[in-house]
């Protein structure tokens, strides 16, 4: 008499109890966390609750809370968040020493959440303290400043700003600075100025990651030029699938091999979906128009630009074309120069299928979907960002 296989011992040969690309992705995520470039929920901590921790609990927060932060303690465990660049975000058109003084305050509130929520979150700085922290089942929690404007023009603030915790600097924010070219302002240096390039080398004997994200295509020809370390664009996809200035080029991809820098692929709906882009645009020139063609009557101004947008609905972004970004930039620079930077806690409006840090296993099961291999998915969740700060680290002499 044959001896019959046990159940389970079917199951594991059958090509019908093969993992879902579901299964597959939180899998991979169990063990390599993702790390993300770029959150916001400092900035809505200090919009909504005046920085006042007693006001709020961060372990779950209220659906109307979360539906501005995006984020929570609860959903990002659910998601597998290992470890998040906190950004402490400032106006970039606030004056300089308020930039400072803010931009101080929200270093504060980073420092606070974690000590307020010691169980969930570790503090780091460096990559073998996010190793650290995420072996511990915490959220490494590292601090970002968005903008070189939080300095005000001081290599002195920004080596303070370095021993109070930030570990990289976007270079601008949405404004050129007195030493930098924005992606979506009027360009002043053609890239960096003179100064600008004093900001990059000390940032680099400092040890704090270039962050690229956010500056002009100028700027970050002029980053690779001269940095000694791999850069990282914290918040960005690829401008061939979404033609918005805030994308990194294919001139700009083909540069990352040689540099080890990091695209860490933003959801951010205009920046990721072509049509949404294209109706921001079109709804922009009907605004311009209309702020022309009604001087002085703002009811008609606004009578014109709603019935334009009743008229034409704004399309929504979608999971798909995130991951559509995330194919452009493989074949153009390759698997070892892709990460997540959702920008979470900072829009309005989130693609569909990815509309808190909870979801970020259904983007990863996408690219199983489209062919990508386990060890694809853990350079993206958190190896390549691991090796742009170790080789900040080495190019520092830490």
């Amino acid at each position: 008499m044959k001896k019959l296989l046990p159940l389970f011992a079917l199951a594991a040969l059958s090509p019908a109890y093969a993992a879902t690309p579901e299964e597959t992705a939180r899998e991979v995520l169990a063990k390599s966390p993702i790390i993300d470039g770029h959150n916001d929920t400092p900035h809505q901590i200090a919009e909504l609750f005046d920085r006042d921790f007693s006001k709020f609990n961060l372990s779950a927060l209220p659906a109307d809370v979360l539906a501005k932060t995006h984020t929570d303690i609860r959903t990002a465990h659910a998601g597998f968040l290992g470890g998040q660049f906190w950004s402490v975000y400032v106006d970039a058109a606030l004056p300089k020493h308020e930039a400072v003084t803010r931009t101080i305050a929200q270093i504060d509130v980073v420092r606070q959440m974690i000590a307020r929520y010691p169980d969930s979150f570790g503090y780091a700085s460096t990559a073998a303290e996010v190793e650290r922290a995420m072996k511990a089942g915490k959220i490494a929690s590292m601090i970002g400043m968005e903008g070189g404007h939080s300095i005000g023009d001081s290599l002195e603030i920004l080596r303070q700003s370095y021993a109070l915790g930030a570990r990289y600097m976007t270079i601008t924010h949405s404004l050129t600075t007195d030493w930098a070219d924005s992606a979506t302002d009027a360009p002043k240096h053609d890239g960096l100025s003179p100064f600008g390039f004093d900001v990059l080398a000390e940032m680099n004997r400092l040890g704090m990651i270039v962050d690229i994200s956010h500056v002009s295509e100028a700027t970050m020809h002029d980053v690779l030029d001269k940095t000694t370390a791999p850069v990282l664009f914290t918040h960005s996809s690829a401008r061939a699938i979404t033609p918005h200035p805030r994308n990194v080029p294919d001139s700009v991809l083909k540069r990352l091999p040689q540099n080890g820098g990091v695209v860490m692929v933003t959801f951010v709906p205009g920046f990721t979906s072509p049509e949404r882009r294209q109706w921001e645009f079109e709804r922009s020139a009907v605004a311009g128009r209309a702020k022309t063609e009604f001087s002085g009557n703002p009811v008609g101004e606004k009578a014109t630009v709603d019935a334009w947008i009743a008229a034409n609905p704004q399309p929504k972004a979608t999971l798909a074309q995130v991951a559509d970004h995330i194919d452009h930039i493989r074949k153009v620079a390759g698997i070892d120069h892709i990460g997540i930077g959702g920008d979470f806690g900072g829009v309005d409006e989130l693609p569909v299928g990815l509309e808190n840090v909870s979801t970020y296993p259904a983007l990863f099961a996408e690219l199983v979907r489209r062919g990508y291999s386990k060890s694809d998915l853990a350079k993206i969740a958190q190896g390549n960002a691991l090796r742009v700060m170790r080789g900040v680290e080495k190019a520092a002499g830490k």
